[in-house]
Formats: C-alpha cells, sequence, structure tokens
C-alpha cells in the first residue's frame, strides 16, 4: 500500500482508479505539476488513505463499486462542519450522467462534485485540481480564524475575569488599611494606575512573554525624574511570563509606596537597589532583591499592612517560597528566589 504524501493534511490527492496503468497516468502528470499525489487500486484497503485527509478525491468510473461509494460515504459523514471535500469524478462519455449524479449527490452529501469527461486534457484535468485545492485551502484558512478567534475570545474572557478579581483584591486589601475616605481614594488610585502600566507594557510586548526590564522600569521611571536616580535597577533582561512579569511589578509598586510613606524614599538622600541575578546552576535559580539605604531609622510595624501581606502572599505564590523580608534598623530589606521556569510558567 502507497504511503500518504508528507505535508500538510488537506494539500494532496487521493486517486482511486482500479486498473493500474490509470492511476499510475494520472498520478505521474499531478506529479509533473508539483501537486502531491497517493493512487489506490482496487485490491487496497481505502480507510487508512481517507484517514490520513486528502484535500481532494480523484475517483474513475470503474472505481465506483458499492464498498468504494459507502467508504467515501462514511469518511464524508465524519467531516466537520467546515469542511467540504470536492471529489473529481471522471465518466466515460457514454456514462448516464445524470443517473451517477443523482445516486452521488445522494450518497454524498457533503462533497463537492465535480464531473469531468474522459479523454481530458491533462492542462484541464490539472486545473480542475488546483482550483479545488485552492478551495479547501480556503476552507481550512477559515476554519483556523474562526479557531483562533474562539481561543482570543476564551483568553480575554479568562483576562478580564483575572483583572476584576485582582481590582476587587486591591480594593478590599485597600479598604482594610484606609483610616480616611482620602487615604483609601489615593492609595486605591495609586495601585490601579501600577496594575494599568503594568498591563500596557504586557500588551505593548505581544507575545506570551515580556521582558522584565522593560516592565520594571515602567514601575521604577516616576520615581527617577529630572536626573536624580532614587531607585537603582539592575540585572540581566530575562523573558518572563505574563502573569510573572505582572506579580513582580506590582510588588515593586508596593514596595515603593511604603518605601515613600515609611522607608529610605522618606527621606531626601534615600536610596533603593532592585537586584536580581540568575544562577547558573540546573535548574537555573532567579533571585530578587529589595534593598533600602540612608533612610530613617527602621521600626518593625505592629501591624501587618496591605502592602506587606500583598508581597508575601503574592511573591511566595510564584516563586514557590514566601520572600524574606527584614525589618533592619539599617534598612528595610525583601529577598526571594526560586526556579527560573517558575517565572516562564503562564
Amino acid at each position: 500500500m502507497n504511503e500518504a504524501p508528507s505535508g500538510n493534511a488537506l494539500d494532496w490527492v487521493l486517486v482511486l482508479a482500479p486498473f493500474r496503468k490509470d492511476a499510475d497516468y494520472i498520478a505521474a502528470f499531478l506529479r509533473e505539476q508539483k501537486v502531491a499525489v497517493n493512487h489506490v487500486r482496487a485490491d487496497e484497503d481505502l480507510v487508512p488513505h481517507l484517514s490520513s485527509s486528502p484535500g481532494l478525491i480523484v475517483i474513475t468510473h470503474e472505481a465506483l463499486s458499492p464498498g468504494v461509494v459507502a467508504a467515501i460515504a462514511k469518511h464524508l459523514a465524519a467531516q466537520p462542519d467546515w469542511s467540504e471535500v470536492p471529489v473529481l469524478v471522471l465518466l466515460e462519455r457514454a456514462a448516464p450522467v445524470v443517473r451517477i449524479r443523482s445516486q452521488l449527490e445522494r450518497k454524498w452529501p457533503g462533497a463537492r462534485l465535480v464531473f469531468h469527461m474522459r479523454p481530458i486534457a491533462q492542462l484541464e484535468l490539472v486545473n480542475s485540481i488546483q482550483s479545488n485545492l485552492l478551495v479547501r485551502l480556503r476552507q481550512k484558512q477559515v476554519r483556523d480564524a474562526i479557531d483562533r478567534e474562539v481561543e482570543l475570545r476564551l483568553e480575554l474572557n479568562h483576562r478580564i475575569k483575572n483583572i476584576l478579581a485582582s481590582v476587587t483584591s486591591i480594593f478590599q486589601m485597600t479598604r482594610r488599611g484606609a483610616s480616611t475616605i482620602d487615604d483609601l481614594s489615593k492609595d486605591f488610585t495609586g495601585r490601579l494606575q501600577a496594575l494599568a502600566s503594568v498591563h500596557t507594557a504586557v500588551f505593548e510586548a505581544g507575545g506570551e512573554e515580556v521582558s522584565l526590564s522593560s516592565v520594571t522600569d515602567l514601575i521604577v521611571s516616576p520615581y527617577n525624574s529630572n536626573g536624580l536616580i532614587r531607585i537603582h535597577v539592575s540585572g540581566p533582561d530575562v523573558a518572563v511570563s505574563r502573569n510573572a512579569a505582572t506579580t513582580i511589578a506590582l510588588c515593586i509598586h508596593e514596595l515603593i509606596t511604603n518605601a515613600i510613606k515609611y522607608g529610605a524614599l522618606l527621606e531626601n538622600d534615600g536610596s533603593v537597589n532592585v537586584v536580581w541575578t540568575i544562577s547558573e546552576h540546573s535548574p537555573p535559580m532567579f533571585s530578587l532583591h529589595w534593598t533600602e539605604t540612608n533612610g530613617p531609622k527602621v521600626i518593625e510595624p505592629t501591624r501587618q499592612g496591605y502592602g506587606t501581606r500583598y508581597v508575601r502572599s503574592a511573591l511566595g505564590s510564584l516563586f514557590g517560597s514566601p520572600p524574606q523580608i527584614a525589618f533592619d534598623p539599617s534598612g528595610f530589606r525583601c529577598c526571594v528566589a526560586g526556579p527560573l521556569d517558575r517565572l516562564r510558567q503562564s
């Protein structure tokens, strides 16, 4: 039995002819025209060939046996809604065309039937085959476009739900930590702006991975203005998943907010170092360090605020282990480490 031609599904022709000479003749001139083809004789099992999804079937009058007609009917019935398989039927001039057409239309309701009378010029047959293969290509493109649209709608729905869940969580935790309406409004607005900035960076990057450096710079840049660098960021550029980039950026925003209210950024000479490294071990480990210097003396709070709770929870979930947070009198520190692969998972 011949093997189905290699290549994409739907881009090759299956020729059904009971006489070897007919099959060889048709296959030979199709191959001369760079058309992938496989031919089947009467004594071969048709099912494996059909299961390989030919783009088009060419069948001679002599091949229209009850068994072949039934096998093709079963194949056509199993086609998805978008698929309309072209079948080119080569008839003798003396054949009862109307009767054969009527029978085949009844047996093969899902087929795109095209009839040609023999003898037929090679160029005419090749043109007919190529035009019908083009129809199949268009069908596949429409199917792919519909599938992609469905995927995009599902992804959009998923992302909207995640965003709304994030907004709800941010509001509830901000509300619990606010003492006045003004504090609630200011803190909640700042956090939403950070969330919006992260999603903008992720959207503009495209794809499923984004540059951690570009997302971090977007969060940090508003605090490094007029030539004054208060927050120093360093580390090798690395591509991480959308979720990882969003989590790290929002955590940095919370640490910045905390540093402005209580830490190093409260003082004119205070500064922050944000450093990440990637180990050369196998598997590689990613480490992130936040260190504040030249700020006021750090006093560990008696109550854990929203920012600290969020950072502990979010980084712990992302890295697989909780961050190490130290309220050292000389400067607040936050360090976390975990396998780099976790940052690349969707």
